[in-house]
């Protein structure tokens, strides 16, 4: 059991250090510089909340975590299309666009944005606080329950917009604006996965339609 929680322990260390490595190569290889200073400001706010997510729910709640690292998920019925996931090149392009200054961005929009960022952020730590089975694997796990709670009053999917407010925001916190189209893309996705979501929800989560009509938006308050 001890060998079990000290591995699940560094797997929830090993895996943030692995991204963090992976997110500053996708930053800074294609800017084929380290002056990209917007890069390092990305980097440096996106690792420090990892790194506390990984410290604090190992502490609180290390169910979450071991969740979090799952993969696999149950068949649902709308594939995402594969060009969707496009929306990733919003992390390259900002790269390329400061080594051939493609992009102008004031000051104090890449400002602006940077705190838009870190606060989605840390909104989508206060829901895995307020919802310990918040995850991005679509299924139902032994003893989860509905929150109404919190952002769960407001809307059905917090953490999705969380995302997507982090996401749409990415490319002028990094001082792009070309970078701003591909990441469109990931609303259409982040669409799709609510979807696919409730699906399952509504089928195996007992009580979620009564939810489901309590609380009427999925994503945004008044519009969806």
């Amino acid at each position: 059991m001890k060998d079990n929680a000290n591995m699940t322990k560094g797997k929830a260390f090993m895996v943030p250090f692995v991204l963090m490595v992976i997110m500053g190569l996708v930053l800074f290889a294609p800017a084929g510089s380290l002056k990209f200073w917007e890069g390092w400001v990305f980097l440096l706010e996106i690792s420090i909340l990892t790194f506390f997510i990984a410290a604090y729910f190992m502490k609180r709640n290390p169910e979450l975590l071991a969740r979090r690292m799952q993969h696999g998920e149950k068949q649902t019925t709308i594939k995402t299309p594969v060009i969707l996931k496009l929306y990733f090149l919003g992390y390259i392009i900002p790269g390329i666009d400061f080594h051939f200054h493609w992009s102008m961005v004031p000051d104090w929009a890449i400002i602006v944005s940077n705190i838009i960022v870190t606060a989605s952020y840390i909104f989508i730590i206060y829901v895995f606080k307020e919802n310990s089975f918040a995850s991005t694997v679509v299924q139902v796990e032994k003893g989860q329950h509905i929150i109404t709670t919190g952002p769960y009053a407001i809307v059905r999917h917090p953490m999705y917009l969380g995302l997507l407010l982090m996401s749409l925001f990415t490319p002028l916190a990094l001082g792009s604006y070309w970078a701003i189209i591909p990441m469109l893309l990931f609303i259409p996705l982040i669409i799709i996965r609510i979807i696919n979501e409730e699906k399952v929800l509504l089928c195996e989560l007992h009580g979620y339609k009564d939810y489901c009509l309590k609380t009427r938006y999925r994503l945004i308050p008044l519009i969806w």
